[in-house]
């Protein structure tokens, strides 16, 4: 099994990107969404954490968090979200099954992918670059031609905190660097 190496540091801010198993367009229901939120929502009560940016497509989501000053366990987080996901998915009538020997040996029920892109933030241009990949996600998968047109996104709160543009990645003169992102 290979050995996987996260950055634990207290207090860290994080990249993230989660994806559904298979790539199944499954996030952008209404009902999905609220169920996301509300498991969110539950485990940051449990374990909290701040949300700095954030796009929800409809196999995967990245954003980024930042963790209280004295916790660094942002695995337990997405345990916890993804199980509870699962859970009101399956109580929707949301027929998941085990796939394979491996899934039912660990009783998983396959709506999420096992593991989870992580990536520590170094310093505010490194936060930057991040929160700009985020929201122009929507565009790089061709779902619109503007982050402002995404409607699942914390684009339209950096417009109003005067970080962006509302036009800002509307023309295309958006370039990320290759190694952001890494989805």
């Amino acid at each position: 099994m290979p050995n996987y190496r996260r950055a634990y540091i207290e207090g860290g801010t994080y990249f993230f990107t989660v994806v559904t198993y298979n790539r199944n367009k499954i996030l952008c229901t209404g009902e999905n969404r609220e169920n996301l939120k509300i498991s969110i929502k539950e485990v940051c009560k449990e374990y909290p954490f701040i949300i700095d940016a954030w796009v929800l497509l409809p196999d995967h989501v990245h954003c980024i968090w930042t963790l209280p000053r004295d916790d660094n366990n942002f695995s337990i987080r997405w345990q916890l979200i993804k199980r509870r996901f699962t859970i009101r998915y399956k109580k929707f009538k949301n027929e998941i099954r085990a796939i394979n020997e491996s899934h039912k040996k660990r009783g998983e029920k396959v709506v999420w992918q096992r593991r989870f892109w992580e990536h520590l933030i170094r310093d505010e241009r490194d936060f930057e670059r991040h929160c700009d990949y985020i929201h122009y996600n929507p565009v790089k998968h061709g779902y619109v031609t503007a982050p402002k047109d995404w409607e699942f996104s914390t684009f339209h709160s950096f417009v109003k905190s005067g970080i962006y543009d509302n036009n800002w990645g509307a023309r295309g003169e958006i370039t990320i660097d290759e190694d952001v992102g890494n989805e």
